[in-house]
């Protein structure tokens, strides 16, 4: 069953560099732009979790529409459970509203997902610190500098 999800949830070569696309408005704050491209991914591919879980991230970006935006990552895990980006996706969300608990939940099932992605790692790590959990503190940073040494 995993494997068929695998293959569902793959998008065509020109729709993986729009999902790219979409990743990167995200990073330059350009919501708007990303959610278009979003919607065009979403046109051809409609259960596609992650460009869901990344509308959802960019809508709530956008103000006044956090609703709309949990929703969207909702369903964007449910179409695909088994992604690392939508449980990193839900867990941002939480951190963003305040949910320290429900988001350090979100990025350990990310991690177990995608053990050594150093994104997941970082921002567990700091939120183990801000909820005091040094000892998990410890050992996602040991884990971060494992996984890449040249990282300070």
């Amino acid at each position: 069953m995993a494997a068929a999800l695998k293959e569902k949830q793959q998008l065509p070569q020109l729709e993986a560099a729009q999902f790219k696309l979409v990743l990167k408005c995200y990073e330059k704050k350009e919501f708007k732009k990303g959610i278009k491209v979003a919607d065009g991914i979403l046109s051809k591919n409609p259960d596609h979790g992650e460009t869901l879980c990344l509308k959802g991230l960019l809508t709530h970006s956008l103000k006044d529409k956090k609703e709309e935006a949990y929703t969207l990552v909702r369903k964007g895990l449910k179409a695909n459970i088994f992604s690392h980006v939508t449980w990193h996706v839900l867990g941002m969300l939480q951190r963003t509203d305040k949910d320290y608990k429900g988001a350090h939940k979100s990025f350990t099932q990310a991690l177990r997902r995608d053990k050594a992605n150093a994104q997941i790692l970082r921002d567990l790590s700091g939120l183990q610190v801000h909820l005091r959990d040094f000892k998990g503190f410890v050992e996602s940073r040991r884990d971060l500098l494992t996984a890449n040494p040249k990282i300070k």
